[in-house]
């Protein structure tokens, strides 16, 4: 199968899951917020926090699954998993948006994720990470297809550090995640801040493939031709 054609089934299990996902916080909404869902957060049963907490956990090892099963090296592994999360947590919010008719506009907020404790943030902050985790993906797979990539030091700089700007403009508010305030005001030019860190590192780590060599059949480079 051609790597195209494995992205296409990626982006279509992402679009199934997703789907599968929003349908979940419909049901989520309707015991937690009969009334519409709203901020502050609402108490939540340990019980149900608990089975929340693994199903959490259960999406990101299905998603890295499916990744693993499509990719045929490291670096195409981890990019199938950026495509398919992205795709996926696009087709979130619009199975919220054709089920529920939210988020109203993309600053509404929401809780993103539940682990270590809810993050919060309006929605265009996952939806543009998912765009650019896509973009990104689909460009790492590809190439990877063709020729190794390699990640140098100021990649590996460059990732972690965007990656920790936007977690902290998440997961920074503990009144409003774990003590049921209204959130403070979102820091956006942090958030633009780590999204450009992590679009360099998407660039640079790109412009940092190897020479061209052929794939092997278990995915990893030939050997390069034997001298005459």
């Amino acid at each position: 199968m051609t790597a195209n054609a494995r992205l296409v089934w990626i982006a279509v299990f992402g679009i199934a899951f997703g789907w599968l996902e929003a349908a979940v916080v419909v049901y989520l909404r309707r015991i937690l917020y009969p009334d519409g869902f709203a901020l502050p957060l609402s108490p939540i049963d340990p019980q149900l926090a608990a089975v929340e907490l693994a199903r959490e956990a259960a999406t990101v090892v299905m998603l890295a699954a499916v990744a693993g099963l499509a990719g045929r090296t490291r670096w195409q592994r981890f990019a199938a998993f950026l495509v398919g999360f992205g795709v996926w947590d696009v087709a979130y919010y619009l199975g919220l948006k054709l089920a529920l008719d939210w988020p109203a506009s993309l600053a509404d907020w929401d809780v993103l994720f539940l682990v270590p404790w809810p993050w919060l943030g309006p929605v265009y902050a996952p939806v543009a990470v998912a765009i650019l985790m896509i973009g990104s993906g689909i460009a790492v797979f590809r190439r990877e297809e063709r020729r190794p990539c390699r990640a140098d030091r100021w990649s590996w700089l460059l990732g972690a550090g965007g990656a920790l700007v936007l977690l902290w403009t998440w997961l920074r508010d503990l009144d409003a995640s774990l003590r049921g305030a209204l959130p403070q005001p979102y820091p956006l030019g942090a958030f633009v801040a780590g999204l450009a860190l992590l679009s360099g590192c998407a660039a640079r780590f790109l412009r940092g493939s190897r020479r061209e060599r052929p794939l092997g059949a278990a995915g990893r480079p030939g050997r390069p031709p034997a001298k005459p």
